[in-house]
């Protein structure tokens, strides 16, 4: 018998993918991406997954519009560089998100599971592509 999964567990899971498909879209052939709010360039291996609302808010922590690929200076250093990566995302969607954040979001372990298997699956797809 399958031993059921946590939901602790599943959104770890599902915070792992998601990075790895938020990094991956936005790769170019050669696995090279951009800092969404300094520019530089690193593989997509080396560079993290950004949140402009923090990935406390559970509404927003896995909202496409909401992560964006970060270096680690922008991201760990820079505390996420919020006010620029506000302003890169443009006032409606920054606006969007922040209101999006309050709102009450709790996971469950069907939903967690279905988005797991959606992310992966466009993670295999993504790395048909990327170096």
């Amino acid at each position: 018998m399958a031993k059921k999964q946590s939901v602790a567990k599943l959104r770890k899971e599902l915070d792992k993918v998601f990075s790895q498909y938020v990094r991956l879209k936005n790769a170019n052939d050669n696995g090279m991406v951009e800092c969404f709010t300094c520019g530089v360039q690193k593989h997509w291996k080396e560079i993290q997954a950004g949140h402009f609302m923090s990935r406390k808010h559970s509404a927003t922590r896995w909202h496409e519009d909401n992560v964006k690929p970060q270096c680690v200076k922008c991201n760990m250093f820079g505390q996420g560089e919020q006010y620029i990566f506000g302003q890169n995302l443009g006032d409606d969607i920054a606006q969007q998100m922040q209101q999006l954040s309050r709102e009450t979001y709790k996971s469950n372990i069907t939903d967690l599971k279905e988005q797991i298997s959606e992310y992966k699956d466009k993670v295999k797809y993504l790395l048909r592509w990327v170096c």
